[in-house]
């Protein structure tokens, strides 16, 4: 089965032209709605910790210079440093752009590896959907709302010391694709970012210990052929218990994943592909 081409390799000028539209779009947007952004940053640590996690920087991509996986370090060091501490307010949302701004080498954000149509290429700012990825999944273990994400409709690697189940991603492109939540709870919440040896990591803390706790469930995972062409499939369920009891409060399925596999499953160990008609 041929893929569609790209845009960009059909017609760069109307390309470029519709990012440059999307991007004003975007920019009014900010500015006209009446949402209230997450803005502001505290010097002091909110003292309940609801949620940890980390994801590591150098991984195993065929083919790759590593000098743009370096880059990327670079990046997110970047990012972390413009998120870090910010506080989220009741009624107040978080915009990925809002706080990060637009990637450019005079702010700190080197080339590094982008997934495009489906291609890797390389871009000022390739690699912050990892942060975005890291966001989307501590976020899901909250109370908080996602109101804007936006995933690949494909699985472009195979699992790398993955510790997070596939189709839990957020990608982010300048400024239209972005990443943004909610918090409609009555408490404060905070984000703490860092970047260390090997790791990009991340907190969300609260002011007060919460009266539920949140975890993300896998079910239903499978890898699965129809028509000559491999799909991966799962169901991922956040289970609601109560902090005191341990008791399950509500179980909601947040999404399902349906993808199709651009790598070749028969080389990697482990995998079972289930044939269907």
């Amino acid at each position: 089965m041929s893929r569609r081409k790209s845009l960009s390799s059909i017609s760069p000028v109307i390309y470029l032209t519709s990012i440059f539209l999307r991007r004003q779009l975007r920019r009014l947007g900010w500015y006209l709605d009446r949402e209230k952004y997450a803005m502001n940053k505290s010097e002091d640590t909110l003292p309940e910790t609801v949620v940890t996690h980390r994801s590591i920087l150098m991984r195993k991509l065929a083919g790759t210079d590593q000098a743009l996986q370096r880059n990327k370090i670079t990046t997110l060091k970047t990012a972390a440093s413009l998120i870090d501490s910010v506080i989220i307010n009741p009624g107040e949302v978080f915009s990925f752009w809002r706080l990060v701004g637009k990637p450019s080498e005079r702010r700190g954000f080197l080339p590094g590896l982008q997934l495009s149509f489906g291609e890797l290429v390389s871009m000022v700012g390739g690699g912050l959907c990892q942060f975005s990825n890291l966001l989307h999944w501590m976020v899901l273990q909250t109370p908080m709302e996602v109101t804007e994400r936006h995933r690949h409709s494909f699985d472009p690697f195979p699992d790398y010391r993955r510790t997070v189940p596939f189709g839990t991603g957020a990608t982010v492109f300048y400024n239209y694709l972005d990443f943004m939540f909610k918090n409609n709870t009555p408490r404060r919440f905070q984000l703490k970012t860092w970047v260390d040896e090997n790791n990009l990591q991340g907190e969300i803390r609260c002011e007060e210990v919460l009266p539920s706790r949140f975890t993300v469930q896998e079910r239903n995972h499978r890898f699965i052929r129809i028509d000559g062409m491999v799909y991966r499939d799962n169901e991922l369920w956040r289970i609601e218990t109560d902090s005191v009891t341990s008791e399950i409060v509500a179980e909601e399925l947040l999404m399902k994943n349906h993808a199709e596999v651009r790598y070749d499953v028969s080389e990697i160990p482990g995998i079972e592909v289930i044939e269907l008609q």
